[in-house]
């Protein structure tokens, strides 16, 4: 789900190059253009002029994609969805994201999140799909001071309600895994970026404003510090996962519980580099690489964020034996140069 999404593309990608059967599902709704999800469908294959709600399109470019225009919220449609294909595992990925604007549209987080992974819960128990992984977020820590954040330490203290969701996906996913026997592994990513990255992140947005001369507010005078993980990384590790669902933990006590294992088939994880980088470092490389020096508007830290993100991954490096590779400045490098050429390509068609 979220296929035409920033991760869900690179997934996607990823699952499709290796060679497996892949069925993709976005709404394709605009809470940031339309047109950039679009692209990226085009760059796997899709023409999207042939988009119809509930049809299922197929790649050009990997025999073994399919897409379909469809929203979580709709059980009819995913019903559907699960009556016509058999699947193995389910990818996750689709969400209402931000933290401020959840803020401003409570709603949309609720139907999202919560309604519509509920949804996909039920489809995973109807159809006998005993393999999931989800997006969840690092915002679950929430009040949590105590760093590098770990899966293992208690979250109950979110201070957004995009968190709260993300927190709720998690409890419902264990209800799930302990009555139905599903495997399922939340994800906890820290500060994706990279190419194809959203609009509403700091990487687009700071880029954007840069090149225009605008000013960027900057949070705290630049000593913000974010676990900025490259999407490359994140996707390697997602699929990772999918090829080794989680088990139940033998050696789990109910008596002293750890929230990220269980004696159901569950598992929480921490997709992040583990080496927070002060939010004016990551600025000092974006100006490099643009070639150009940025304005900045100072701010306090608004409500709902935190000053500082740091995973701890030990976990996920025992269960997939995976460490991060591409590191902040080739990262962010690869990020401009897919930035000049993907917005130079809308300046063209509108001239």
């Amino acid at each position: 789900t979220g296929m035409a999404g920033f991760i869900g593309f690179h997934v996607a990608k990823n699952l499709a190059s290796r060679g497996d059967n892949v069925v993709g599902l976005d709404n394709l709704n605009d809470y940031y253009d339309p047109r950039l999800k679009k692209a990226r469908l085009q760059e796997l294959g899709f023409a999207c002029s042939q988009l119809t709600p509930g049809a299922i399109l197929q790649s050009t470019r990997y025999p073994n994609l399919r897409f379909m225009t469809g929203d979580i919220t709709d059980m009819a449609l995913l019903t559907r969805l699960f009556q016509t294909h058999t699947f193995t595992a389910v990818c996750h990925l689709a969400a209402q994201a931000g933290v401020r604007y959840s803020c401003e549209n409570p709603a949309a987080y609720v139907q999202t999140n919560l309604v519509g992974f509920t949804n996909l819960l039920e489809c995973l128990r109807q159809h006998k799909v005993t393999n999931l992984c989800f997006a969840s977020s690092s915002s679950v820590y929430g009040l949590n001071q105590q760093q590098p954040f770990s899966p293992h330490h208690h979250t109950d203290h979110p201070v957004s309600l995009y968190a709260a969701t993300k927190k709720s996906n998690e409890m419902l996913a264990h209800a799930y895994s302990h009555l139905y026997g599903i495997a399922c592994t939340g994800l906890r990513f820290f500060t994706v970026y990279g190419p194809w990255g959203r609009p509403d992140m700091a990487p687009m947005l700071f880029a954007q404003s840069i090149l225009a001369g605008k000013p960027i507010t900057v949070y705290n005078n630049g000593n913000m510090w974010r676990d900025f993980t490259y999407v490359a990384d994140v996707a390697k590790a997602t699929i990772a996962i999918l090829d080794n669902p989680a088990t139940a933990c033998s050696e789990w006590d109910a008596k002293f519980p750890t929230p990220a294992r269980s004696s159901a088939p569950f598992r929480l994880a921490n997709i992040g580099a583990s080496a927070p980088i002060r939010l004016g470092d990551f600025i000092g490389f974006l100006e490099k690489y643009l070639g150009k020096k940025a304005l900045i508007n100072p701010a306090p830290i608004p409500p709902g964020d935190v000053q500082s993100t740091h995973a701890d991954t030990q976990d996920l490096t025992a269960h997939i034996g995976m460490h991060p590779t591409i590191m902040l400045e080739e990262g962010i490098q690869e990020f401009v140069t897919w930035y000049t050429q993907y917005f130079s390509s809308l300046a063209s068609e509108h001239s």
